[in-house]
């Protein structure tokens, strides 16, 4: 019996975590120049998955160039220096993690770094400031370089502030909503806003406790005008 068939037989009874530890070692014994990962977290539990990342980062500052291919941005972000975005066959946006994903060209790369929020807006000017109206009527302040009169605006759940009065901040876009849903999540609790337009806000778990508040009621929106990032996109 040959080391190889071996190392199969003794495989047999390792976990997932294991088995993708001897399948990288096997691999980077033949010292490659480009190590090829193809969703290599993907069927490893949370603390397998904690550890396997440590190791790729360790490998990669030590030298090895790896290209990860994942459908979980979190993982792009914890571990990539660049990132190069596919869709139908081809790279859309790519370039360094935080501009890639804070300053995403399209829906499709918004929505894979964990954007929930969009509003297909008119943009006009209203007295020398850039406003954006929703087809349910609902006025953005904007800011930035908008090209289109139409255009999308993309807002992150964790750049939303929840209040039970009114901001006095007149220089933040600010609604009135109503709590349609709560729903626990990982950080803490995600809540469903209707303002006419639906929002997508995270609370951590203090926040939401400080608070105090039940679905159905009503709640203040408000966030930076910096915070609303305008997509020149007119596909939906």
């Amino acid at each position: 019996m040959n080391i190889s068939h071996l190392l199969d037989r003794t495989t047999e009874k390792l976990s997932g975590g294991e088995l993708q530890r001897i399948a990288l070692s096997r691999t980077l014994v033949t010292s490659p120049r480009l190590l090829l990962l193809d969703e290599p977290l993907a069927s490893l539990d949370a603390s397998l998955k904690d550890d396997m990342k440590r190791v790729l980062r360790k490998i990669n500052k030590a030298g090895q160039t790896v290209i990860h291919v994942t459908h979980d941005y979190k993982d792009a972000i914890s571990l990539a220096n660049k990132v190069g975005v596919i869709h139908n066959g081809r790279i859309i946006q790519e370039g360094p993690v935080d501009e890639v994903f804070n300053k995403p060209v399209n829906r499709f790369v918004a929505r894979y770094s964990g954007i929930r929020n969009f509003f297909r807006v008119k943009v006009y000017n209203s007295n020398g400031c850039l406003k954006g109206i929703t087809r349910n009527n609902l006025e953005f302040k904007l800011s930035g370089n908008i090209y289109n009169e139409e255009c999308l605006v993309t807002l992150k759940s964790e750049n939303i502030l929840l209040n039970k009065s009114r901001p006095d901040d007149q220089s933040l876009n600010i609604f009135k909503s109503r709590i349609e849903e709560i729903i626990p999540s990982e950080s803490g609790m995600e809540l469903i806003l209707n303002a006419g337009d639906i929002f997508y806000a995270n609370l951590s778990k203090t926040e939401f406790e400080k608070l105090s508040i039940k679905e159905n009621e009503e709640i203040w929106i408000s966030f930076p005008v910096s915070a609303a990032v305008v997509i020149n996109d007119q596909s939906d």
